[in-house]
C-alpha cells in the first residue's frame, strides 16, 4: 500500500516504500540526512554540503545549489532529491521532476524546523531517530528561551552580501532566529533579502549592532570599518552565519552558540 505524504509547499507525494537514493541539494539538510543516520543512502550531494566534512570525498558532487549536472543526476539513479524553497530555483526543480520525486522543504520558523525532521524520519523510516532529533531540539529551545528573556532588546542589522549591500528581511530563518534572541531587525517589514545603502543606516534604524555573516558573502575587517562608519557607534560583530541559516539537526549547536554571541554582544 502507497505511503502519501505533503511536503512543505503541500505537493502530494506517494511511496510504495522508504526511497533508498536520496540527492540533497541543501547543505543542512544534508547534514540532518546525516545525522538521521543515512549517510549509506545519499548518493549525492552539492558542493557546499561541507558537514560532516568526509562527504565531500565519499559522495558525488552534482553541482551547486542554483546550478546543477542533470546528466549526473540522472546517472545515480536517485528515488527522491531533497530540495528548498529558498535554495534551490523553481526552474531547477521543475527539471529535477522529471528525473524523480522531488520533495521540497520551506523553513522560517523552528517549527517548519521541528516538521521537516519529523517528514524526514516518516520518509525514510528513520522515526525514532527523529524523534530524538525533534526532543534535543526542544529542550535546547526551551533551555535558550529560559536564559534570554531577561535581556534587553537591541536593534541589529544582519548583512549577508557586499556590492551591492543586502541584508536579512522579513520572512527568513535569519530573522525568525534574531527574534528568538530579542535582536530587533531593523529590516524586518522590507522584503526577504533587501539592498540598502549605507548612507541610510540610521535613518532606517540606527542599530546598536551590526552583524557581518560569514556566508554567503566573506566579510572582512575593511567591511567591518566601512559600514560602522554609517553607524551611531554601533558595535560590529562577525559572526557564523550557519548557526543563523542552516536548519534541520544544525539548531541544536545553534542554541549554544547563540549563549556566547551574547555574552558578547550584551
Amino acid at each position: 500500500m502507497d505511503k502519501i505524504f505533503k511536503d512543505q509547499l503541500g505537493n502530494t507525494h506517494n511511496f510504495q516504500t522508504s526511497p533508498k537514493r536520496i540527492i540533497s541539494l541543501v547543505p543542512s539538510q544534508t547534514e540532518l540526512l546525516y545525522d538521521l543516520g543515512l549517510e549509506q543512502n545519499i548518493v549525492g550531494i552539492t558542493k557546499f554540503c561541507v558537514h560532516p566534512y568526509h562527504l565531500k570525498s565519499t559522495k558525488k558532487i552534482v553541482g551547486g545549489t542554483k546550478k546543477v549536472n542533470y546528466e549526473k543526476i540522472k546517472a545515480l539513479q536517485p528515488d527522491i532529491i531533497i530540495c528548498n524553497k529558498e535554495e534551490n530555483t523553481l526552474e531547477i526543480v521543475e527539471e529535477l521532476r522529471k528525473v524523480c520525486t522531488v520533495w521540497i522543504t520551506d523553513i522560517v520558523t523552528i517549527q517548519d524546523n521541528i516538521q521537516m525532521i519529523y517528514d524526514f524520519g516518516q520518509i525514510f523510516n528513520k522515526r525514532t531517530e527523529a524523534q530524538n532529533w525533534i526532543d534535543k531540539t526542544n529542550l535546547a529551545h526551551q533551555d535558550f528561551q529560559n536564559f534570554i528573556k531577561e535581556k534587553p532588546i537591541q536593534k541589529v542589522a544582519y548583512f549577508i552580501w557586499k556590492n551591492p549591500y543586502m541584508v536579512a528581511g522579513s520572512d527568513t530563518f535569519v530573522n525568525e532566529l534574531l527574534k528568538l534572541n530579542r535582536f530587533e531587525n531593523i529590516y524586518q517589514n522590507i522584503g526577504r533579502y533587501p539592498e540598502i545603502q549605507l548612507e541610510n543606516l540610521r535613518t532606517d534604524g540606527d542599530p546598536d549592532v551590526i552583524f557581518l555573516s560569514s556566508e554567503p558573502y566573506p566579510f572582512k575587517e575593511e567591511d567591518a570599518f566601512e559600514i560602522g562608519k554609517f553607524t551611531h557607534q554601533a558595535k560590529t560583530i562577525f559572526v557564523n552565519g550557519e548557526m543563523f541559516s542552516w536548519y534541520g539537526s544544525r539548531l541544536v549547536k545553534s542554541f549554544e552558540y547563540f549563549k556566547l554571541l551574547n555574552s558578547i554582544v550584551r
